[in-house]
């Protein structure tokens, strides 16, 4: 449990120019509405200029990492798809480890879709290893109720991320968390989740990567998600005040993040004197 003495815990603010990688997220901190937030672009390319290892992290397991490549690139931010990671990724890499070349029966897009047939999964309505529940625009009730029989029957119950909304320019959306709930009535069994805040997708990042936690740092808007789960992992934490949580929310929660600044394009500034400094 994260708190104030969680062993991994590093209280210590880190300056931006000492950090070996980073793990960003990707909405109220490099995008909001699909508008590029203040410093987002030139944070990126300091990052890329200098080879600054990072990845792109989003709990929406929708879209598959080119689709969310082109979509940063039509707000205005180069985001390369190698360099984003999504919770379909790393629910994918974890049932592949839990259970390699097992079968799935899915509710989700193509980005959930395809991270499980890369990773070497047949999805099926037949007996399945695992029923797996991500975001999706396009929920029915024949395939909730399908999910609810083959979880009754045994099939184990997995699901991309915990968020039961998500945002849309008219409102909120229902999204995995509200449709996990209704199949967790029905059935009485509660999914494993492992997007954030499970630090479980943190450490899938830093593997892919190939970065250590010491010299990482979490960069999130949200107290209850990134900031949480990259305290969990053991990383720097910084949360901005560019996204959902204000600076009155850092001080509620029973952990605190190694920093609190306005936006990323603080981040930026420290990298530029940082390396105006060398020369």
């Amino acid at each position: 449990m994260a708190g104030s003495e969680h062993p991994l815990v590093k209280s210590k603010a880190v300056n931006a120019s000492e950090v070996a990688s980073w793990l960003i997220d990707m909405d109220g901190v490099l995008v909001r509405e699909e508008h590029p937030i203040e410093g987002a672009n030139r944070f990126l390319e300091l990052l890329r200029e200098n080879d600054t290892p990072f990845l792109v992290l989003t709990n929406n397991s929708m879209f598959t990492r080119r689709d969310l490549s082109a979509r940063l690139k039509h707000s205005g931010l180069n985001v390369p798809e190698d360099r984003m990671w999504t919770s379909a990724l790393a629910t994918a890499g974890f049932l592949a480890a839990q259970r390699p070349k097992g079968s799935a029966f899915v509710i989700g897009e193509v980005g959930l879709t395809t991270a499980l047939h890369d990773a070497g999964y047949t999805l099926t309505e037949n007996n399945p290893d695992y029923v797996v529940v991500g975001e999706t625009r396009n929920y029915s009730f024949e395939s909730i109720t399908k999910a609810v029989r083959l979880v009754s029957k045994g099939s184990r119950f997995i699901a991309t991320n915990p968020d039961p909304t998500g945002p849309s320019r008219e409102g909120p959306l229902p999204a995995t968390g509200a449709v996990t709930a209704l199949i967790s009535r029905a059935t009485g069994k509660v999914p494993y989740f492992i997007g954030k805040p499970n630090p479980l997708m943190i450490r899938s990042a830093l593997r892919e990567l190939n970065a250590h936690s010491e010299t990482t740092a979490m960069v999130g808007d949200r107290m209850d998600t990134d900031v949480v789960a990259g305290l969990e992992a053991g990383l720097h934490t910084i949360l901005v005040l560019s996204g959902v949580s204000d600076e009155e929310a850092a001080h509620r929660y029973p952990y605190k993040p190694s920093r609190v600044v306005r936006s990323v394009d603080e981040l930026a500034d420290e990298i530029e004197k940082s390396l105006v400094e060398k020369t």
